[in-house]
């Protein structure tokens, strides 16, 4: 058989990769559901858009991490790996990215004012680019429910 098909065969029997991605994908629809719910229109960027509740960044990393843990103990220096990993992950999330939003936020309203004084028209900046706390630990709460249902 061909190396290549082997990898192939490999990531399609990888559950901890399915898992976390499961999980993901399951923050992301959760997202769309709530923003149609919302906005009263479906709009494709919320499959793939940043921000929103519940956070998908940590939906995928918890489950990534709770499955690495349930595969190789919570003793394993993989286990330690994800564990820092996801906490970075969930840290930028909810620190770094959230605060690069405000700035986007308030660099629009300058913008405005430029805009409605002097004519200037730039294209405005991404503000929701990260996740409040309360985002972060529901999407954490949602990958590590989904790794332990879905995962063997």
């Amino acid at each position: 058989m061909n190396k290549n098909v082997n990898y192939l065969i490999d990531l399609l029997n990888n559950g901890i990769f399915w898992t976390s991605f499961a999980s993901w994908l399951i923050a992301q629809s959760i997202k769309v559901v709530l923003g149609c719910f919302r906005e009263k229109r479906f709009n494709f960027r919320w499959f793939v858009g940043t921000g929103g509740m519940p956070s998908a960044h940590a939906a995928g990393v918890s489950a990534l991490a709770t499955s690495v843990g349930v595969t190789f103990g919570l003793d394993s220096a993989l286990f330690a790996i994800t564990l820092i990993f996801a906490s970075i992950v969930m840290f930028d999330a909810q620190g770094v990215r959230l605060n690069a939003g405000k700035q986007a936020e308030i660099l629009n309203k300058m913008l405005d004012d430029i805009y409605w004084k002097k004519k200037l028209d730039e294209d405005k900046l991404k503000e929701f680019l990260g996740h409040t706390p309360i985002e972060v630990w529901a999407g954490t709460v949602l990958g590590i429910m989904v790794s332990l249902l879905l995962y063997k």
